[in-house]
């Protein structure tokens, strides 16, 4: 009970997030619900959803959501995202793709691997990553026309 020595070896967890529900209502960017994980947690695994997420918290693993992903401030990141759109204010590290746009505030650390859309890079922000925007498909071998971008502040 109290004092014994466990293996505290933790097992990945897979989320998915269902569908709002017809009657519910939102504000959100896709029309559905925002998922959150506050500040204070962490968690490991992979996270499938539908709907908006917003990361205050911690997350190692992937990530795929078919709406708009926020990194807050104070938001972690170290994995993969696959998304509609994305705001990142906090720290990312890994591969980032998105369909539409990828907006980084002058707040955000991004390290990594990015495919995108379109991008916006706030003035101040650390963009240190293997670049490709447009209408790029994924999964492509890298072209000639792949970008390499380091932004950072001086």
């Amino acid at each position: 009970m109290f004092g014994s020595k466990k293996d505290k070896t933790q097992t990945p967890v897979t989320v998915d997030v269902p569908k709002k529900s017809s009657t519910s209502t939102s504000n959100s960017s896709s029309g559905l619900n925002i998922n959150s994980l506050g500040a204070g947690t962490r968690m490991e695994g992979t996270i499938n959803s539908d709907a908006d997420i917003r990361i205050d918290g911690e997350l190692i693993g992937t990530l795929h959501c078919k709406g708009k992903v926020i990194i807050g401030p104070k938001g972690f990141v170290d994995g993969n995202i696959e998304c509609t759109t994305a705001l990142v204010e906090g720290h990312f590290k890994g591969v980032l793709k998105t369909t539409d746009l990828l907006n980084i505030t002058e707040s955000a650390v991004i390290d990594g691997e990015v495919t995108t859309g379109k991008l916006a890079v706030h003035p101040g922000a650390r963009f240190n990553v293997h670049c490709s925007t447009g209408n790029t498909p994924t999964g492509k071998s890298k072209s000639a026309s792949d970008k390499v971008l380091s932004f950072a502040k001086t």
